[in-house]
């Protein structure tokens, strides 16, 4: 291909960098996808996808899709079996949702999408290519990356199919990245201490072999959630090669000395995957015109999917604020809280990872501290706490205002007419809920006629939000509550509300009147 112009290119066309992609793609920028690989990937990742991921989804309209896949998969997921809830695990330790406080409030706020939970990264990527598609992104697979020169003002990306010229380029292009290394941003961390195989295979005499996850001196093994799935664990140093391709001999090998068994896999069902415990950050999420989102700036063991859930945020969050300064519109510095806000969260993600190595070992310590971690586990505060990490829920960006809510993904929030604020939101921009009986918000926000989508209710009870403005990738940027049956909004709501408008979505059309 000639060199061509466009706004933005996306390297990678796994789940972060297809969310990418159409985050700005809703924008208004012009965006090109380039992926080396000429087909999808068909190794066998995660299963599932935690809270904010699947509200992701459901902001931008594919929820009802997501919620078909888990559909079809129910009747093959031991996690469904007796209407029991998806809950997940810690370093193998399954969390019993008996145990858990459902009606926990940061449980209870986030209920809409427990239907679309249970959708593995190769359905998920099915689902967001079709999205792509549907907003007019080309895709072009089998090109790879083989030089870039950030000029200040463009970026001129040499593929093996010919130059592009973008305004920016973004690496989602996994732990491995090109682009990463193209840019010479640093990748520190720790080095991997174990080598993980991941495989659905045909077992010729699976009765060998226990459900769930089972511990030996040599390491560790898990038979399901799904007939077939297996996994293991050996604390060897770490593979010595990646991108060798994974053999059924080698599964099998890797399986009979974790179990102490002698089973038999007669075939693997898909592609199965390696990986290891090697934990890095990078050391900065942008240079210059250049940014990361998914492995490409963090990895990590793939405990719970951990991987593609923190990817996917990083591309929501991303999305918008390329994208308003794109269009021009974005205030100062608005692209910088990019890093400030997603690098904190993906350093917790990387400790809660490296937590579970320290009680996966199959030596007699992790064995004991194993022990005491089931037994916390055991409990309802416990169980409660660790499903709270595990999806997603608690998840808290440090946004200025002292609302509870703000910096935190906006809640399920049901409306008069029947549908749910999620529901206004599948075009993108700001979704401003107001509650006034004035609409005297809704005039503040006018201001912003094209950022701003205004959803007018009915005043609800005294503590409930009667103003909440959501940023484009969920997270509430201004909230207040109702106090009493006042007939107008408090002036210095109105005040803070504009004040927060100026903040995130830029300069107004006119000054607001509040």
């Amino acid at each position: 291909m000639s060199e061509e112009r466009v706004d933005v290119v996306v390297v990678g066309a796994g789940p972060v960098g297809l969310v990418l992609a159409a985050e700005l793609a809703l924008t208004g920028a012009k965006v090109q996808v380039l992926e080396r690989r000429t087909e999808p990937d068909e190794a066998v990742k995660a299963g599932a996808i935690n809270v904010p991921t699947a509200e992701a989804l459901d902001r931008r309209g594919l929820l009802p899709a997501a919620e078909r896949v888990q559909r079809e998969l129910a009747g093959t997921l031991a996690n469904l079996a007796g209407g029991a809830r998806f809950t997940g695990h810690f370093a193998g330790v399954v969390l019993d949702g008996d145990l858990v406080d459902w009606a926990d409030p940061d449980l209870a706020a986030h209920t809409a999408v427990d239907a679309a939970r249970l959708v593995p990264q190769r359905e998920l990527e099915a689902l967001l290519a079709e999205h792509v598609e549907r907003l007019g992104v080309p895709l072009r697979r089998g090109v790879e990356v083989t030089s870039l020169a950030d000029t200040g003002d463009s970026v001129v990306v040499d593929t093996t199919a010919g130059p592009l010229r973008a305004s920016w380029l973004v690496g989602c292009d996994g732990g491995h990245s090109t682009v990463r290394r193209l840019a010479g941003i640093e990748f520190p961390g720790t080095a991997p201490e174990l080598t993980g195989r991941l495989a659905v295979a045909d077992i010729a005499d699976p009765k060998k072999l226990a459900k769930g996850w089972v511990w030996s001196a040599g390491g560790a093994y898990r038979c399901g959630p799904q007939p077939g799935r297996l996994t293991t664990v050996e604390f060897d140093g770490g593979p010595t090669d990646r991108s060798a391709p994974v053999t059924l001999e080698e599964v099998q090998a890797s399986l009979r000395r974790v179990s102490g068994t002698d089973v038999t896999l007669t075939a693997l069902r898909g592609t199965a995957t390696r990986w290891s415990d090697n934990t890095r950050q990078a050391a900065a999420y942008r240079s210059g015109r250049v940014l990361l989102a998914g492995d490409a700036a963090h990895v990590h063991p793939p405990f719970g999917g951990q991987g593609l859930n923190l990817g996917v945020g990083d591309a929501t969050n991303l999305g918008w604020k390329l994208g308003a300064v794109i269009a021009g519109w974005a205030p100062a510095g608005l692209l910088d809280t990019y890093d400030t806000e997603r690098r904190p969260l993906g350093a917790w993600v990387l400790d809660w990872t490296r937590a579970q190595i320290g009680i996966l070992r199959g030596d007699p310590q992790s064995a004991a501290l194993r022990a005491v971690v089931t037994a916390l586990l055991a409990t309802p505060d416990g169980a409660t706490y660790a499903l709270k990490q595990i999806s997603g829920v608690t998840h808290h960006f440090p946004l200025p205002g002292t609302h509870p809510l703000v910096g935190c993904y906006a809640p399920d929030v049901s409306l008069a007419d029947g549908s749910r604020l999620a529901d206004h939101t599948h075009t993108g921009g700001f979704a401003l809920l107001d509650r006034t009986p004035d609409t005297a918000f809704g005039r503040v926000a006018s201001a912003w006629p094209t950022r701003v989508t205004t959803i007018a209710d009915k005043p609800g009870d005294p503590g409930t939000p009667t103003g909440l403005l959501v940023r484009p990738d969920g997270v509430v940027a201004w909230a207040t509550d109702t106090p009493d049956a006042r007939d107008n909004a408090d002036a210095a709501d109105a005040a803070e509300l504009a004040s927060t408008l100026h903040r995130w979505a830029g300069a107004p059309a006119f000054e607001p009147t509040h």
